[in-house]
């Protein structure tokens, strides 16, 4: 099968990129154990982003490729490293493209090079530990996920950009009129429907310059989809004026400039929202000697009915100056009036911040349904496998008022609490006020082994302490250890083993230089006895010597 060349409308499924898994990491150093979180966060999704290029007429790309996506956030990592950013991916469309559900709910109205719409939004990236760090929780040992970027269908329609539209039955000449007053060369042929797409043709009158579309032929029926202009009509809703091409000179039987007329205009009232477009007639074809008197018959009541009335021949260009300039005219009231600035006031109403985030309603079943942006963002960034980062999320609902509206709700523990909506939703049992953890029995989302100093850091502390206060006179400088000299009892005093035995040590060195200075002492008072000539006790001396 054939793709065609033009195509004005199809359906995109568009996917946004994940985002990238937070990093649960600890620096690890020598001689530092517990070094702290480094973990990094992980990386934004990319986005689908369609943007108006205003070389591209067709919508033909995405007829033969239905499905995008962009690229995923990647993972964090350890040594406070993010993880990268996915690749949006720029869908170019036409200008005049206008974006909706499969339902109908216009979401975008792309007009003007350069605009964009975001279709999918790529998923936030998910924090590291390092990110989730406080003063009460000092070493995570979690990370949150990264949310999935968003997915959904959308219809686009290319509505064509043009000042004037040119309706009309098939082979009513409308093709030969955009050749004869531009540049544009659409397809010209003498049977019906020759034009199948929209032609663009720019056509300068004066100072003014402006657009003209030529709109594949109308028939009795085509709003309910016959022929071809079912699919076509969309295309005059944005033209500032419509322009009739009436065939003058047409054979067909039952057919007359005001059937025409009558008929093309019940077609624009079944499609609707082109009542206020100021209308001009173009009769055609008048080089024919029949079909100028059928103009001139005409003329009169088409101006009854408060039209202007050209009579024209795209074949020897009569009358075309004057249609151009009555186009041009109307283009540019519609311009002044676009243009004319808006002298109302604007009263700006700020919303109300600080209301409720979350709803909680009964459940058929018994149970408690949880439906808000916060909880059902947090839930699907929680690791359920990490006991912490659940105790986190009991923690973050916590603080929402979560728990303290379930229970003046008269939930009672052990009740469904179900947060979210679909597939995606979580079921807890409702339990208030417990305590969780990892591996310990710790407030949630803490860690008391960095909370709790080291034996050895702590002895460092004491002493520290001891020697700022020794220094500060706040206590008094401890006694010698040589005070523990003869007789005393080790159990008695509150030494650890080394102590004890340094104390011994001093003891034994104390004794024995206490013994040298009483010998030399008693050698001194001999010799002093013996020069003054004094009897000394040989017996004394000896039993002191013994002893």
């Amino acid at each position: 099968m054939a793709i065609p060349s033009f195509v004005d409308r199809v359906t995109v499924h568009v996917t946004g990129g994940n985002g990238g898994n937070g990093c649960a990491s600890v620096h690890r150093e020598k001689f530092k154990p517990l070094g702290g979180p480094d973990g990094g966060n992980g990386g934004d999704g990319g986005s689908i982003i369609l943007r108006v290029e205003p070389d591209l007429t067709t919508l033909v790309d995405y007829h033969r490729s239905a499905h995008r996506s962009a690229t995923n956030g990647a993972q964090g990592k350890g040594d406070h490293q993010a993880g990268s950013k996915g690749g949006d991916v720029v869908l170019p469309v036409p200008d005049g493209t206008v974006v909706s559900t499969p339902e109908g709910e216009v979401l975008a109205d792309l007009v003007g090079p350069g605009a964009e719409f975001v279709a999918a939004q790529g998923g936030k990236g998910g924090l590291g530990n390092a990110a989730l760090a406080s003063s009460s929780r000092k070493a995570p040992g979690f990370a949150l996920l990264g949310e999935d970027g968003e997915e959904r269908t959308v219809v686009l329609e290319l509505k064509v950009v043009a000042d004037i539209g040119l309706v009309g039955f098939p082979s009513a000449g409308k093709s030969s009129l955009v050749a004869s007053i531009s540049r544009a060369r659409p397809k010209i042929a003498d049977y019906p429907f020759t034009t199948l797409i929209p032609n663009l043709g720019v056509v300068v009158a004066g100072e003014t310059t402006f657009t003209v579309a030529d709109v594949p032929g109308l028939i009795e029926g085509a709003s309910e989809g016959r022929g071809l202009g079912h699919d076509f009509l969309r295309h005059v809703e944005r033209c500032a004026a419509l322009v009739h091409v009436i065939d003058c000179a047409t054979y067909e039987p039952g057919r007359d400039p005001l059937t025409d007329l009558d008929t093309i205009e019940a077609e624009l009232k079944a499609h609707g929202g082109l009542d206020d477009r100021p209308r001009l007639v173009a009769l055609n074809k008048v080089d024919v000697p029949d079909a100028k008197e059928i103009a001139e018959m005409v003329t009169a009541e088409l101006e009854q009915r408060g039209l202007k009335v050209f009579s024209i021949s795209t074949a020897s260009h009569e009358g075309l100056d004057g249609l151009k300039f009555a186009m041009a005219e109307l283009v540019a009231k519609r311009r002044a009036e676009a243009e004319k600035p808006d002298t109302t006031r604007i009263i700006i109403r700020p919303q109300a911040t600080g209301g409720s985030e979350f709803k909680i309603r009964k459940t058929p079943e018994g149970g408690w349904l949880i439906q808000g942006e916060k909880p059902e963002r947090w839930v699907r960034q929680t690791d359920f496998g990490n006991a912490e980062a659940t105790g986190y999320l009991a923690d973050r609902l916590n603080r929402l008022g979560v728990e303290r509206e379930l229970l003046e709700l008269g939930a009672m523990e052990g009740d469904d609490v179900i947060i979210g909506d679909g597939p995606n939703a979580v079921v807890f049992d409702f339990a208030p006020e417990v305590q969780a953890g990892a591996e310990i029995l710790a407030r949630r989302g803490e860690d008391h082994r960095l909370e709790e100093d080291r034996p050895a850091a702590q002895r460092r502390k004491d002493k520290d302490e001891k020697y700022h206060a020794l220094r500060s006179g706040e206590i008094e400088r401890p006694v010698d250890l040589s005070e523990y000299g003869k007789g005393w009892i080790a159990d008695e005093v509150d030494l650890s083993p080394a102590e004890a035995k340094a104390a011994q040590k001093a003891a034994e060195r104390l004794a024995r230089k206490e013994a040298r200075e009483l010998e030399a002492a008693r050698e001194l008072e001999a010799e002093r006895l013996f020069r003054a000539g004094q009897d000394i006790d040989i017996e004394a001396e000896s039993t002191s010597q013994d002893a």
